[in-house]
């Protein structure tokens, strides 16, 4: 099998909405893809922006397909750097708000709903990447990825097989504030079973959070590549940098690929931010003194993308 690389200067940009229907509500999305003309500034909203040209003419065939999945109370552009750099690489990306968990609907934030209905997201959007997507012939259905951070990596373990342990009683819920545990402690069931997507077939799995729903015989089906990133708890003071992922490091049953990263706090993973959004979310834009998060993400997205293309093949015409 041999592939020619793609040699994009851009990422292209299409809005997309995943119809509502049995399985959910509708999805609104982006995808990101190779695109061969210069790249400028795209208002996205609330003075946001994303650097990238509209509606471009999709570079190469049978190209790989990365979903990203956001964190809690997260949106779709969360990662748009993200998306931006593997897109560049030559990379289908497609990045979703997940229904009643993004920053301007939080209704299902932190629920036993929402734990379920999170992995079903990301099958809903493959199916209509692959199917109802206007451009799906353009991409390789055998070559899927996931890239999802703290709650969305939660979401793409439980995709690629990790089974929630959801019940009463669960270890470590009894004392936890997390909604669903609330809500499980007060005698509520999930709405169905977690949704497991055998189609991706490699992971980016950023500080994923809640982990301890997943002991490790809860994992043994999640045995496909993953790439694992930790922050570091030396900087725990928002209660979740470094509390996770080395966990789940020791649980998966195949070693994966893990970085830990020194000074690093959950929220360093973010896309940069702009002026506007360090003065209103300071949290969330702050690093740790010295922590230069531009310097890191060229990192982060150069390893993401030789693992990707390790496991998935080089992006480009087949």
């Amino acid at each position: 099998m041999s592939f020619a690389v793609c040699t994009a200067q851009a990422a292209g940009l299409r809005r997309f909405d995943v119809p509502a229907g049995p399985d959910g509500p509708a999805i609104r999305g982006v995808a990101w893809h190779p695109c061969a003309e210069l790249p400028h500034g795209i208002d996205a909203r609330d003075g946001r922006s994303f650097f990238g040209v509209n509606d471009c003419p999709i570079m190469g065939d049978r190209l790989p397909l990365i979903v990203i999945s956001h964190g809690r109370r997260g949106w779709l552009g969360a990662h748009h750097d993200a998306a931006e750099a593997l897109a560049n690489a030559g990379f289908i990306v497609v990045t979703i708000n997940h229904p009643t968990d993004t920053e301007r609907d939080t209704s299902g934030t932190d629920s036993l709903a929402v734990m379920v209905e999170r992995p079903a997201d990301i099958k809903r959007s493959i199916d209509y990447a692959l199917g109802g997507w206007p451009d799906a012939a353009h991409i390789d259905a055998g070559r899927i990825g996931l890239f999802g951070f703290s709650w969305g990596g939660y979401t793409g373990l439980a995709a690629i097989g990790g089974e929630p342990d959801l019940r009463k009683g669960l270890p470590n819920c009894q004392t936890s504030n997390l909604r669903a545990c609330k809500e499980l402690e007060e005698g509520e069931k999930p709405s169905g079973p977690v949704v497991h997507d055998p189609r991706i077939k490699a992971a980016v799995i950023i500080d994923p959070y809640p982990v301890f729903v997943f002991p490790a015989e809860n994992l043994k089906s999640a045995t496909i590549p993953v790439q694992l990133w930790s922050s570091d708890p030396a900087q725990n003071a928002d209660g979740l940098s470094g509390c996770c992922a080395a966990d789940v490091k020791d649980r998966l049953p195949s070693k994966p690929d893990y970085h830990f990263v020194g000074d690093a706090k959950h929220f360093s993973f973010l896309a940069v931010c702009t002026p506007r959004e360090t003065k209103e979310s300071a949290r969330i834009c702050t690093d740790a003194p010295g922590f230069d998060r531009v310097a890191f993400h060229q990192r982060l997205y150069a390893e993401a993308v030789a693992f990707f293309r390790a496991h998935l093949g080089n992006a480009g015409t087949r």
